[in-house]
This record gives structure tokens, sequence and C-alpha cells, in this order.
């Protein structure tokens, strides 16, 4: 496996730079945390194991509330051979308005044979006005798997606050061994984009992939049909697709009016996955 990327500590011209750096491996039947730094703002609760699989889940805290303009902050999580970890938030991660600066979080995961990593964020909200650029890399290793939920969204909608953000850009790449790659890519700003164009029907935007070459191919056709069922499920309130990509797996790409159907998309489709790839039931994560 690769080193753990070096500690920073530097404040930015404007803004924090703050890095949290994990490596976790399979120790007996369950994957414990290894190594840790961080620095301001981040911070994390031990893992806590909440069931019989050994699953290490971990919550990334940034105290601070959010992110703020001029803020660089990075995720690197290391996972050794036949680790398997969650890794989540206890809340939405907030993006507050910026006179200039952007806010961005790069976030670099590193999966070695037989590892599995399941990454469930809960809801970026952009306040009016903010700056926010976020790059994922995910990089698995022959029989890794991924579970990666990305959610967007359109402002803090019980205020009356929609698509009222600058800018956004968003990228997650996942590459695995053989050289199969699935990347999303978008930037979306909404006052160039009449107010969101095609998604200012929605206030809710969210990503799933599903990715692994330690599925056999013929099982995906089966765990897709389950999946769209679960989106044709929600009629009006939700709309949603799901394609196999030229990578291992299943992409999922939805739209929702509600939080409430965002969150209840997230539970059904966490659920699926979980129990047809991994065989087991979706974790029951404590959020403060």
């Amino acid at each position: 496996m690769p080193p753990l990327h070096s500690h920073q500590s530097a404040m930015a011209d404007v803004g924090r730079v703050g890095s949290l750096d994990l490596r976790y491996r399979r120790d007996g039947s369950r994957t414990i945390l290894t190594t840790s730094r961080c620095s301001t703002p981040w911070h994390f609760f031990p893992p806590a194991y909440l069931d019989d699989s050994g699953c290490a889940v971990t919550s990334l805290v940034n105290p601070s509330g959010g992110f703020v303009a001029g803020d660089h902050l990075s995720i690197h999580a290391a996972l050794e051979e036949g680790a398997h970890v969650v890794m989540t938030t206890p809340s939405a991660n907030r993006i507050y308005r910026s006179l200039g600066e952007d806010s961005r979080q790069s976030i670099t995961l590193s999966v070695a044979p037989d590892a599995v990593i399941e990454w469930f964020p809960e809801v970026t909200i952009p306040f009016a006005g903010s700056r926010f650029v976020q790059t994922m890399t995910v990089t698995l290793a022959k029989g890794a798997t991924a579970l990666i939920w990305d959610s967007l969204a359109s402002g803090r909608v019980a205020r009356g606050e929609r698509w009222a953000f600058t800018s956004l850009r968003n990228e997650i790449d996942l590459t695995l061994a053989s050289g199969a790659r699935l990347l999303e890519r978008y930037h979306v700003r909404p006052g160039e984009d009449q107010g969101g164009g095609l998604l200012s029907a929605y206030d809710y935007v969210a990503s799933f992939f599903v990715v692994s070459d330690a599925v056999d191919l013929d099982r995906w056709p089966a765990v897709r049909d389950t999946v769209a069922g679960i989106l044709d499920s929600f009629g009006s309130d939700l709309l949603g697709g799901v394609t196999e990509p030229p990578a291992p797996g299943l992409a999922v790409k939805l739209v929702a009016c509600s939080a409430e159907a965002l969150v209840k998309a997230q539970e059904l489709l966490w659920e699926a996955a979980r129990r047809a790839i991994l065989g087991l039931a979706r974790p029951a994560l404590r959020h403060y």
C-alpha cells in the first residue's frame, strides 16, 4: 500500500488547510484503524462496529460546521487487504457564502485486494453565494469493492433558498485494477444556467456507484433490475435511472423533490446493493 499523505497544518491565505489521513487493516474478524493523523478542522470518532461483520464505521467530523471560503481540506484513506470500512459524516456538509475564493475538498481512497469501501456522507448544502470544488479519486485493486454515495441540495431549502449558490464543481473518479474507469464530472452555475436549468424543478441531486470486479458479470443485470424497481417506486417525488457502466458495476443518478425522498432512496438503494454484493444488511447509522 502507498504511504499516508504528509500531514499538513499550514494556514491558507484565506481559509484553512486541513488534512485527515487514515489507514485500516483486517485483524482477525474485525477491521481496525492502525494509523491516523488529522489537522484542524478535521476530527473523527474511533470506528464503531454496528454488526458482527467486523466493518469499521468511521464518522468524519468538521467541528467548524462547514466549509469557509478559501478552505482547502483533504481526506486520504488507505484500506489494506481484506479491510472493510464505512465512512460517513454526522451531519450535512455546509458550504458558506464566499466573496471570491472557492472552498475545496479532495478525497483519495486507496482500496487493496478484497477490501471494501463504503462512502456515505450526509448531503452537501451550498449556501447562497457559495463556491465549492470537490474531487474524489478511488483506486481499486483486484477484487476490491466500492459503494459510493454523493448528494447535493439546491440550498437551504427550508428557508426558501434554492439554486442560489455561485458555483459548484464535482468530480468522482473510480479506477479498477484492469484500467476500467468510471468518471462523473459536473459544474453547476445557477446564475448562468437559468437557476439550475433542468434541475430547477428539484431540490436534491444524488449519485450512487457500485463497482467491483469481484462480482460475476452475469449477476449485475439482476441487481440493476432491483435498483430500477426501487427508483420507479417513488412516483413523481423522485426521478432516477440506472445503467451498467464500462467498469463492472452500476451507476445511478437521481433527482428528488424532498429530503424525505432522498433519504428513503439512499436507504433502499444501499440496502439492496449491500445485500446483493456483500450479503449484508445496511448498517443503522446514528447521526447527532
